[in-house]
């Protein structure tokens, strides 16, 4: 933790005013008590007083010349009428009122190609739902509907924490409008970290201002899925009083959603969604015509054209902002969550640790969903000591424990360690052999000789796990490993660097990690997109010259994943990846340089460590 900050928060214990410092366990108090670091379930967590207000955001998304108003929910102790001020666990979410039905774009399209244009803007695609998306369910539970009791209240509210539920802007009985991340949005949301601070206002349903003079105005913020991402954005305000935040398979930046270097990808699983559709999707408060205008231009500005990174998408860009946070950051992400992919937490724990911000991450095998429905004994301890800790002031030691919780792939074993990635990983590289229409060789010596040049043709239509097993392809290049003798264990992000060429100017490039049993089945360990025309920059398109061979790098997602023996890797290059990019019409052929292309990965124990495993 940064020096000062870290002071203040163990000097708490003897600063919070007489009668509201923590109590040790057996205490007579009418206060929090602690345990081994952890506040003990000593209130009756239906003994409480229930508030609703309106807080009032310095933003007119709506733009109807008034300032917008954040729906708030109180519920804290009712000792808190009698002198008690306790701090908050603060839960914001655009879906407690649901979701509408929206039509995703069509991505059967052609691909850009400067100077001319395709369908990229019809709206004639699949249908996203709100009672079949995951989304929901793990931000607010399966039945979403107005704000209830979520599956934290009791547990929160019983150790001394008040609950606080807010609906995003343009969502439920909020005013304003949603914008997918947009700066509205982190300004509505920390609109309710200053009301509890006493720098914002709020008002009653009739109108009488409302202070939050029951708090102490340390405030935590966690949630799972978009009720993840707006503690990132807030935090990336470094607003005051924002102590903690839980950050659970949560965006950092939103262009890492929708976008993968200049390629148009979609989460996974919602193919075709994009920023618009997800506004109006959440789009539930009242007046549904003012925000059809904002969300228009959501449409405009996102750029389903060129996919390129821009200032709209800046914006949503948390990670840029990592110096201004203030806040302690447990960070939870699924290593099989394809919605919010793992990049997102992976950029953004690795710019708070270069900033100096005090961090714990947490490393599941599952996919979009919180720890609480995996792990629920040991999580709830690990986030009460978080919470003792940066809100109470409790020096449990919690800030010098192992930084890494990671679930192993038999999804019994946990294991803790010093960081992430894990200690000791380093950079090893292996090269492709020719015979990849078949299954060419994937050695740690480069190719010798001349150039060996091999190619493909894109069909978008077929399936990238049905390319990865067919024994032969014209539509995928695929180059495997020896047997590993021994584990071998990738942690953080793999990059492959081609030398590669193309008979068309436009062409999606896929490339895929691939665990390959000793039965034949298969696992694909990670994948990654790229748009050819932004080889030189996310932000900037640079067309494609048919026949010239240019330098093109694919990042694949990062992943925490061992190899076990007996188990081969492989690379796998394609087009166009039927679940997650645009799908042009079959045709487009790519060809690579064996002799200069180079598959790279976050080996633990580098070069030795690879070369034990695989020669």
């Amino acid at each position: 933790m940064k020096g000062a900050r870290r002071a203040a928060v163990l000097a708490a214990l003897v600063t919070l005013p007489l009668g509201l410092a923590p109590a040790v366990a057996g205490a007579a108090a009418e206060g929090p008590v602690f345990k081994d670091g952890e506040a003990q379930p000593v209130f009756d967590a239906k003994d409480v007083v229930r508030e609703s207000v309106w807080v009032r955001a310095p933003v007119d998304s709506d733009r109807d010349g008034r300032d917008d108003e954040v729906y708030t929910e109180v519920v804290r102790q009712s000792a808190t009428e009698r002198g008690l001020k306790v701090p908050v666990v603060f839960i914001n979410s655009p879906y407690f009122s649901g979701g509408n039905d929206v039509a995703n774009h069509d991505v059967d399209v052609e691909l850009y190609v400067p100077d001319r244009r395709g369908g990229y803007d019809r709206r004639d695609g699949s249908v996203l739902k709100a009672e079949a998306d995951e989304r929901i369910a793990a931000a607010v539970g399966p039945n979403a509907g107005p704000i209830t009791s979520g599956r934290y209240e009791a547990y929160f509210v019983s150790r001394g924490f008040a609950m606080v539920y807010a609906e995003s802007l343009g969502t439920g009985k909020s005013t304003g409008c949603p914008t997918s991340g947009g700066r509205n949005e982190t300004i509505g949301s920390k609109a309710v970290v200053d009301w509890l601070n006493g720098r914002a206002t709020a008002r009653d349903a009739a109108g009488t201002p409302v202070e939050a003079d029951w708090t102490t105005g340390k405030v935590a913020m966690m949630g799972v899925s978009y009720n993840g991402t707006l503690p990132n954005a807030v935090a990336s305000t470094g607003v005051e009083g924002l102590e903690a935040i839980v950050p659970i398979a949560a965006i950092s930046s939103w262009y890492d959603y929708y976008r993968a270097d200049g390629a148009v990808v979609a989460p996974g699983t919602f193919q075709g969604e994009d920023l618009d559709v997800l506004a109006e999707y959440v789009y539930t408060r009242a007046d549904q015509e003012i925000c059809k205008p904002v969300i228009a231009e959501l449409a405009a500005r996102q750029d389903r054209v060129t996919g390129d990174y821009s200032e709209f998408w800046d914006e949503r860009n948390y990670v840029k902002d990592a110096d201004k946070v203030r806040a302690a950051v447990l960070a939870v992400h699924g290593l099989s969550d394809w919605n919010v992919k793992l990049k997102n937490v992976a950029q953004w724990y690795e710019a708070l640790k270069r900033n100096g911000v005090e961090h714990k991450i947490w490393l599941h095998q599952s996919g979009h969903t919180d720890p609480d429905t995996l792990r629920s004994a040991e999580w709830r301890r690990t986030v009460n000591r978080w919470f003792s800790h940066y809100l109470y002031g409790v020096d449990n030691g919690v800030e010098d424990e192992p930084k890494a919780t990671i679930q192993r792939e038999d999804r019994t074993t946990w294991v803790d360690e010093a960081e992430w990635p894990a200690p000791g990983t380093a950079k090893a590289r292996v090269h492709p052999w020719a015979g990849g229409s078949t299954k060419g060789a994937l050695r740690t010596s480069s190719v010798p000789g001349r150039s060996v040049v091999e190619s493909l043709r894109d069909d978008s239509s077929k399936l990238a796990e049905d390319l990865v097993d067919l024994p032969s392809s014209g539509n995928r290049l695929s180059y495997a490993t020896q047997p590993a003798s021994t584990d071998l264990r990738f942690s953080g992000t793999a990059r492959v660097r081609l030398e590669i060429s193309f008979d068309r100017p436009a062409a999606n490039v896929t490339a895929l990690l691939v665990d390959r049993a000793p039965d034949g089945t298969s696992h694909v360990i990670t994948r990654g997109w790229t748009d050819p025309q932004n080889r030189v920059s996310p932000a900037k398109t640079k067309p494609v010259e048919p026949g010239r061979w240019y330098q093109v790098e694919v990042e694949l997602e990062p992943n925490d994943y061992v190899v076990k023996a007996g188990h081969s890797v492989e690379f796998v290059l394609l087009s166009s990846d039927y679940d997650y990019t645009l799908r042009p019409k079959p045709g487009a052929g790519l060809s690579i340089d064996l002799t200069s292309t180079v598959v790279e990965l976050p080996v633990v124990g580098g070069t030795p460590a690879l070369r034990r495993s695989v020669g």
